[in-house]
């Protein structure tokens, strides 16, 4: 490349080199790269050639950050009481046992079931969302991850077609004190009651209608739900954001790229856009003042040299929300593309506790 730049020079000021030596040749390109620069159009092409090397810089970080040493996956071992087990814990294993074979979680945070999601993994290899009863008992277990075993042979891969074949039809719905909520049991995903659990199995739609992902909630704690969105607050509002956030990076190692990290000068931008569908009453990238996603992250000081946002609303929890997101295939794209390097989630609640989502994922 050097050698290169050099015959270049020698070609247009060799003839100044032989009159005035190296000084009068770095005058003449002086001026002349003065004089160019000058132009507007090359002022055009110089800012889009910086744009491009620095985008390409960008590329080659993330390459490199993606070359991380592999995570062993554990040895799973067939369930001793349950139909499944995830990373070999069941529901009614204390925190103990499952600390014991998980190590101590990385994060906890509120979920719907007004107890919390304890997030367990490597650097978001091996993860597992743990949920315990006011015993200390495993009443939740969700993994997007190779993780699962069973007594029927089913397991994360397995398609839709032998799910339903192995057990059978799925719920109708759940009852809720006076009310009865039918399951939206679909192309999705399909709920079961089986050992006194609700199983939620999802299916990767752009996998061959695969298991990708499964919740188990005990009946007891899926019963002390009062209805079918939980009551808004704070805490909540932030547990859903880190746990959307939790998930998106999980998915992410399954396709072999990076992990992202939080982006807490953009979580305000995500959450006045929920906030503002929230409140107003519709569901849109583009606001009721016409703003894009990339005219609010311009108008709240945020500089990126890519951005990207996702959008969910009316699902009951951040698990719902993400397992939608990743197979509509345009979202799936953001939370999987190369070159993001931070995300930031915004939630907010409507009257009817119906909560909104917003993902913004940018490369400074």
């Amino acid at each position: 490349m050097l050698i290169i730049v050099f015959l270049g020079l020698y070609f247009f000021y060799g003839k100044e080199f032989e009159q005035s030596g190296i000084s009068g040749v770095k005058d003449q390109l002086t001026e002349d790269v003065e004089s160019i620069t000058e132009h507007p159009k090359i002022h055009a092409i110089i800012d889009t050639i910086s744009q491009e090397i620095q985008l390409l810089r960008g590329k080659v970080e993330n390459s490199e950050e993606q070359n991380i040493p592999d995570v062993e996956k554990p040895e799973l071992n067939a369930p001793s009481s349950q139909t499944f087990s995830i990373y070999n814990i069941e529901i009614g294993d204390s925190k103990t046992e499952v600390e014991n074979q998980l190590g101590s979680a990385q994060s906890s945070s509120l979920n719907e079931y007004g107890t919390e999601w304890f997030t367990y993994h490597e650097n978001y290899h091996n993860f597992v969302m743990v949920a315990y009863d006011n015993n200390q008992q495993a009443a939740g277990i969700y993994t997007n991850q190779d993780l699962l075993s069973s007594t029927n042979g089913l397991k994360i891969g397995s398609d839709k077609n032998t799910v339903n074949t192995v057990l059978g039809e799925p719920v109708e719905g759940i009852r809720k004190g006076f009310t009865y909520y039918q399951t939206q049991n679909n192309e999705e995903y399909d709920t079961f009651l089986m050992d006194q659990n609700y199983v939620t199995i999802f299916y990767d739609l752009h996998e061959n209608d695969t298991i990708t992902a499964i919740q188990i909630i005990s009946a007891d704690l899926e019963d002390n739900k009062e209805a079918f969105f939980a009551v808004p607050s704070e805490q909540l509002k932030k547990g859903f954001e880190y746990q959307l956030f939790d998930l998106t990076n999980a998915a992410r190692v399954v396709h072999g790229k990076s992990v992202l990290t939080w982006e807490e000068t953009v979580k305000e931008t995500a959450r006045d856009h929920s906030e503002d569908m929230a409140v107003n009453g519709y569901f849109s990238h583009t606001n009721l003042e016409g703003q894009s996603p990339f005219d609010r992250l311009t108008a709240d000081g945020i500089v990126y040299r890519m951005a990207g946002e996702n959008l969910a609303a009316g699902q009951s929890s951040s698990i719902f929300a993400h397992e939608g997101l990743m197979n509509s295939l345009g979202h799936r794209k953001n939370i999987l593309q190369n070159d993001y390097q931070s995300l930031a989630v915004g939630v907010a609640f409507g009257d009817d506790s119906r909560p909104y989502y917003t993902e913004n994922f940018i490369t400074p």
